[in-house]
């Protein structure tokens, strides 16, 4: 004789994975990527619990945003960022560029290598709404202008930062150009 499965083991399965899934998906910040430990660590868009996650987990003492103006106006997250790190003591420095245009002008990557120069200021968080390009840039000045990367190690780390999709023309001219 076989025996009848209880729907109830089922209904238990899945709540556990259920469960699982919307912890995964809440204690992950989106295209979290570590450069350096302790010195640079780059996102996407950080939101809710992800500030404290990176107070505490990484010891993020700046938060430098490259998102644009009219791209505050998403979901109000620029708001919270705000309030959040006013509320625990982190630096906040925006410094805005086209996601269109992609890489930095001189005096964005010179802002930009003085945060990072600032022992003050580290360890910091480098974000931006996701793959666009414009964090890999600014990586990529900092590892070839202060690390003194070539231009395959630095190749090597913004592919991480992209998640390997392939640099467009303008982003890898770029790159070849800071090498110089």
């Amino acid at each position: 004789m076989k025996k009848k499965k209880s729907p109830v083991g089922l209904i238990i399965v899945l709540l556990i994975v259920a469960v699982v899934v919307l912890l995964v998906k809440h204690f992950h910040i989106d295209d979290f990527n570590v450069v350096r430990p302790g010195v640079l660590y780059t996102s996407g868009q950080p939101r809710g619990m992800d500030y404290t996650r990176l107070l505490y987990r990484y010891h993020i003492a700046t938060i430098v945003n490259v998102r644009t103006s009219y791209e505050h106006r998403e979901r109000n997250w620029h708001n919270e960022e705000v309030v959040w790190v006013r509320n625990n003591g982190v630096h906040y420095v925006e410094l805005p560029f086209e996601k269109r245009d992609r890489v930095p002008d001189a005096n964005t990557q010179e802002r930009f290598l003085a945060v990072m120069a600032d022992s003050s200021d580290l360890p910091v968080l480098l974000h931006g709404s996701g793959d666009d390009g414009r964090v890999a840039m600014l990586t990529a000045v900092w590892l070839i202008k202060a690390r003194g990367y070539n231009l395959e190690k630095t190749l090597a780390e913004v592919k991480k930062i992209v998640y390997g999709r392939e640099l467009t023309e303008a982003e890898a001219a770029f790159i070849r150009d800071l090498t110089k």
